[in-house]
């Protein structure tokens, strides 16, 4: 009887509908979301809930003009920040109305999740695929769903003003995106091929869509092929185009004039690998409009453009409106214009706070004197220099980039940048030059007497009024080699920043390393605190993040303290945990405790305790008064902070 029952529930089995893989969801109500007590969500004010909306998905607050590789806000998961906004929205219909407009204003269709849940839907797509003979590509089945929303809609299509795609996506979908893009009026901004910007045949269905129904594009690119394309704007195409791409192309000065005239709302123009153009471009000229004031300017390997006529520009006494528009200035490899120049384009750009100045130089700078870069209101410089020539093995030739790099040297520790706080340079020594500079003898800041060799005429004594500002203010710098990847952050400040202990030498700031070392030292970040150890020279500690005590390092001593070699938890000199480890035998003069000094072949063997006092010590004396002479040095000078 066991046997056919087993063969009758079989049959009932198969009759019956298989079990759903989840739970039906409830049926869309606001009555039926909420606690147990179904009481609807509060009423909030729609500021407050896209602030709210925007903390759960980052992304849609992104209005940058960027593509999508470079536009990445947070460090979340895009698609899974989506489902939950998507989620928020069916809370109720005012929570609808305002999540509605953050999932369509700014639309991102990412390739893959950036978390566990991608591993679980690739397993389930290639089980998919073993079924099924075509498969659709994850992000292009996203925008063709995207498309068809938004055609069925007029009402999304209206609220939608970015939208950005994966490369590939816009490479392969051309077709899919011109009809996405036909139905969208308000488009400000999308990812075009990289066809597009060439005038493509293949992208002339996207190009005509994209003239004809999104009249309110805010940035475009053009490069070689597309000057027809270009020359439509002068007739009206686009007229609120704000940033602006120009690259290989082939055009007069002229006729570029006429085209930035009709933009009416540029701000942002790049230029780059235009041979035909030349300083008149810059030049006033009473039958072509003048050139307009840009917010950003970027000019690229253009050989015939030169410092002057771009002086010319920004300083010109007929539209004062330049000079205080301009904010961020780039010079990329341009031939005629060096370092050298610098000071005198700074010098005209009163208002400017970000300098990319990238050269190859390829000698030093002339013996003359050159003024140093002065800018009140500049706070970002990329000074990245490179040299294709390098200089023998046993010749007196240097690098022709250490004088281009000692003139940006002497320019800060004039203080002649006072708002600077971000400093990019391609030299990975600089931060080490940075704080190599000459240090103020204490003598030369008194007045000095009447005799001659203590007059103010000595070349050795420099007199206050001639002594360098040094730092006034915190600065980053951002320093990485020809063969480096990454930038390595090094952070100076004065000694008299607050928080900061202060040092003797007046002119040495901290600095805070934190470098990436290479896989043969386990791929660890190396922390170091660079201080002036109080007479004229500096030491490089290691920081204890553990919180222990440090080993004790002398600039002349050698006295090797133990017990690890971390940053000492004090700065007020000797603290009795620091002491009573020395003198306990736990690592002393010549100890292997872990000090930076301390050898462990210099006495051979481990001292025992109390057996400090037994060594008469370069500096310390001997005796049982070591110690209070190292209390009574620390409080003069600590060698580690």
């Amino acid at each position: 009887m066991g046997f056919l029952k087993h063969f009758r529930s079989r049959s009932k089995l198969n009759q019956q509908p298989p079990a759903p893989a989840y739970p039906p969801s409830p049926p869309y109500s606001s009555a039926s979301v909420g606690n147990s007590s179904s009481k609807p969500p509060p009423r909030l004010p729609h500021r407050v809930l896209e602030t709210l909306f925007s903390y759960i998905c980052p992304h849609v607050e992104d209005q940058t003009y960027e593509v999508s590789e470079r536009s990445m806000i947070g460090d979340g998961c895009p698609l899974c920040d989506l489902r939950d906004l998507a989620n928020c929205a069916q809370v109720c219909r005012e929570w609808y109305a305002v999540a509605q407009r953050l999932l369509y204003g700014s639309v991102r269709i990412d390739a893959v999740h950036y978390c566990e849940l991608e591993e679980i839907l690739c397993e389930k797509r290639r089980q998919r695929s073993r079924k099924q003979s075509n498969s659709a590509d994850p992000p292009a089945l996203r925008l063709q769903l995207f498309t068809r929303t938004v055609r069925e809609s007029r009402q999304l299509a209206q609220v939608v003003h970015l939208l950005k795609l994966p490369y590939m996506t816009r490479e392969s979908c051309k077709v899919e995106l011109a009809r996405a893009v036909s139905v969208l009026p308000n488009l400000l901004y999308v990812d075009l091929p990289e066809g597009f910007f060439t005038n493509d045949p293949l992208c002339l269905a996207l190009r005509q869509e994209l003239q004809a129904s999104c009249p309110e594009i805010r940035k475009m690119k053009y490069e070689s092929g597309s000057e027809q394309a270009l020359e439509l704007l002068a007739n009206g195409l686009w007229p609120n185009i704000e940033v602006l791409e120009l690259a290989h192309l082939a055009i007069e000065p002229g006729a570029l004039r006429m085209v930035l005239a009709s933009l009416t709302a540029l701000r942002e123009l790049k230029i780059a690998d235009i041979a035909s153009l030349d300083d008149s471009v810059f030049h006033t000229s009473p039958a072509l409009p003048p050139f307009p004031a840009l917010q950003k300017l970027s000019l690229a390997r253009i050989p015939r453009i030169t410092h002057t006529g771009l002086i010319e520009y920004i300083s010109n006494p007929q539209d004062p409106f330049i000079r205080d528009t301009l904010t961020n200035l780039s010079l990329i490899h341009m031939p005629s214009i060096s370092t050298a120049n610098l000071h005198a384009i700074l010098s005209s750009a009163p208002r400017l706070t970000t300098l990319t100045f990238e050269s190859n130089v390829s000698r030093s700078l002339p013996l003359e004197p050159i003024p140093p870069l002065s800018s009140r209101t500049l706070q970002t410089i990329y000074f990245e220099l490179t040299s294709d020539t390098s200089p023998p093995q046993h010749s007196l030739l240097k690098d022709p980039t250490e004088s281009h790099y000692a003139y940006l040297t002497s320019s800060l520790h004039a203080n002649a940048l006072p708002s600077l706080r971000k400093l990019y340079v391609r030299s990975p020594t600089f931060a080490d030059s940075l704080l190599l500079a000459p240090p103020i003898r204490p003598f030369a800041t008194h007045e000095t007497s009447n005799n001659p060799r203590h007059s103010n005429s000595n070349p050795f004594l420099s007199s206050p009024s001639a002594a360098p500002a040094g730092f006034s203010h915190p600065l980053e710098v951002y320093s990485k080699g020809l063969d480096e990847l990454d930038w390595v952050y090094t952070s100076v400040a004065p000694p008299s920043a607050p928080g900061r202990p202060s040092s003797r030498s007046g002119d040495r700031p901290l600095s805070s390393f934190t470098a990436q070392l290479g896989p043969q030292w386990g791929g660890d970040a190396r922390k170091s605190v660079v201080v002036g150890n109080g007479f004229g020279g500096f030491l490089a500690v290691p920081l204890d993040e553990a919180g222990g005590a440090a080993g004790i390092a002398g600039a002349g001593a050698g006295v090797g303290g133990g017990g690890g070699a971390g940053r000492p938890s004090s700065s007020g000199g000797y603290g009795a945990n620091r002491m009573s480890s020395v003198s306990s035998g736990s690592g002393g003069s010549g100890g292997s405790g872990g000090g930076l000094l301390s050898p462990p072949a210099v006495f051979g063997h481990r001292p025992r305790t109390g057996s400090l006092g037994r060594f008469n010590l370069p500096g310390f004396g001997g005796g049982e008064g070591v110690k209070e002479k190292l209390d009574k040095r620390a409080t003069r000078a600590d060698l580690w902070r």
